[in-house]
């Protein structure tokens, strides 16, 4: 049996499109571990979505087949561990929910899409979603119109749809809890949600002149604690529920507007921003209460930061995209 190279400390993937969409295989086993799908950000209709992995031969990141989106894809995701035993599964969000089965190399396989209003040809575009790692046959999605829908993916119906925000809400997270999730959206406030009581909400947080929150990452150790950023700002905030509305700290390294964020899976106190800065910045926050002053490690792309993961099946890996690559980095 052949013994796979050593892994680089960075592999570098150029797409033939911009990319936004990023997304890693949660899928165990050495065969999918370093498994990505990408989608482009082309102002127009058709858009793409790219499965790419890892060639041990080649030690290099290569296209493992492409199919069609409609519309941009606002966000992309790989079916939780526990889910992703027995089948391959991808989710994507733009017009609509959709799901998809990786099948093998070029052979992806559309599996449903997800429409909650039959009666019209209007469709209010999904600006993101959540796979409840928990309940793994619920996903929650969130929508300009100002309301999040909770579907049964295995029924392929609505459990429950809800308004959410006054205005458009751009990002749900699951806490890891069946029933607990939290939004934000164009009305500058963080909300939290509980499916056994959804008569009311509770208001975490809200930005000074109601400024829109973006988006928000739930950390998945303790459930305590959220991040979000809002709508250029050069700042991402940490939340702790326990003691709603002033953040708990705020994380000001970059130079310019943030654009994405995620915990770390395998630690509770560490947490990734990037920005149009060029940078990608880890954080460690075990210090707390005390302030945050600076990052403790940082990577600077060739260009502006869209997106990035930090996925539990590659705990020491962060992956960015930027232009039209993806980087693959060890930390």
């Amino acid at each position: 049996m052949s013994i796979p190279p050593k892994r680089k400390e960075v592999y570098t993937y150029e797409a033939p499109f911009p990319v936004y969409g990023l997304a890693c295989s949660q899928r165990p086993g050495p065969n999918h571990t370093f498994r990505f799908a990408i989608g482009s950000f082309i102002e127009e209709y058709s858009n793409k979505v790219q499965i790419i992995q890892v060639d041990d031969e080649r030690n290099e990141l290569v296209g493992k087949g492409m199919f069609d989106h409609p519309y941009p894809t606002t966000k992309i995701s790989w079916a939780p561990e526990s889910l992703s035993v027995t089948k391959d599964m991808l989710a994507t969000t733009g017009d609509y929910l959709r799901l998809w089965t990786v099948m093998g190399d070029n052979d992806i396989r559309f599996e449903a899409v997800f429409n909650n209003n039959k009666n019209t040809e209007y469709c209010a575009p999904v600006t993101s979603f959540d796979w409840n790692t928990v309940d793994t046959s619920t996903i929650g999605t969130a929508s300009i119109d100002t309301t999040c829908t909770i579907w049964d993916i295995n029924v392929k119906k609505v459990k429950t749809q809800l308004i959410a925000h006054d205005k458009e809400v751009y990002d749900i997270a699951w806490a890891r809890n069946k029933d607990i999730f939290a939004t934000v959206g164009a009305d500058g406030s963080l909300r939290m949600f509980d499916l056994r009581s959804l008569e009311h909400s509770t208001i975490m947080y809200e930005t000074t002149g109601n400024t829109p929150l973006l988006r928000l990452s739930w950390n998945t150790l303790d459930a305590n604690y959220l991040a979000t950023f809002a709508a250029d700002s050069t700042k991402a905030v940490v939340l702790d529920t326990r003691m709603p509305a002033l953040p708990v700290a705020e994380l000001g390294g970059h130079t310019a507007a943030v654009n994405g964020i995620s915990w770390a899976p395998h630690s509770a106190c560490h947490i990734c921003t990037v920005a149009d800065d060029y940078q990608a910045l880890i954080w460690d926050l075990s210090c707390l209460p005390k302030p945050i002053e600076d990052p403790i490690l940082a990577y600077t792309a060739d260009a502006e930061v869209s997106n990035m993961t930090w996925s539990a099946s590659l705990c020491d890996w962060v992956n960015i995209a930027f232009d039209n690559k993806i980087q693959v980095l060890r930390v």
